[in-house]
């Protein structure tokens, strides 16, 4: 069994490699956006609530010294909260959005960031699909993802692009 775990893996994981643009271009998006004075606000529907959770705290809470502490809210399992809390300047993330999630935020003018597993990403500006259909690899490659658009939002924000 682990055998055909590992090959889903792989195939999740060079998924992944294969959008790197689409991460890049998200967490530079992201960094202009902090830049403004933006924060981002994070959600997830039943289980990703806990993924969102994870995702405001990553940047709260940085684990590097000298990285500075982002401005950022979970909202839970509640993007009905984007419009009364959400600004223009500010980054909405969803972690496995259902449809219309970010049609608030869009029309606040928020940067909208979903990541998906195997979905079109709910109308947002940027979608980093997890390309896989079991779940708990899809979370895996979840972690990876808003762990890398952590690290490289600080990478942009050192670099003032």
């Amino acid at each position: 069994m682990s055998g055909v775990l590992d090959q889903v893996r792989d195939a999740a994981g060079t998924a992944l490699v294969e959008e790197v643009g689409a991460v890049i271009e998200a967490a530079s998006a992201m960094s202009e956006r902090f830049r403004r004075g933006g924060r981002l606000l994070a959600f997830g529907r039943g289980e990703a609530a806990a993924d969102a959770a994870h995702v405001a705290v990553e940047f709260t809470h940085p684990v590097i010294v000298g990285k500075r502490a982002l401005p950022a809210l979970c909202l839970g399992a509640e993007p009905s909260l984007l419009p009364v809390l959400g600004r223009s300047q500010d980054i909405a993330v969803g972690v496995r959005p259902a449809a219309g999630d970010f049609a608030a935020a869009r029309a606040l003018g928020m940067l909208t960031v979903a990541l998906t597993v195997n979905e079109t990403g709910a109308g947002a500006d940027h979608v980093l699909a997890a390309r896989c259909d079991d779940p708990l690899v899809a979370g895996e490659i979840h972690v990876t993802v808003y762990h890398l658009l952590w690290e490289l939002v600080h990478v942009f924000q050192e670099a003032g692009s």
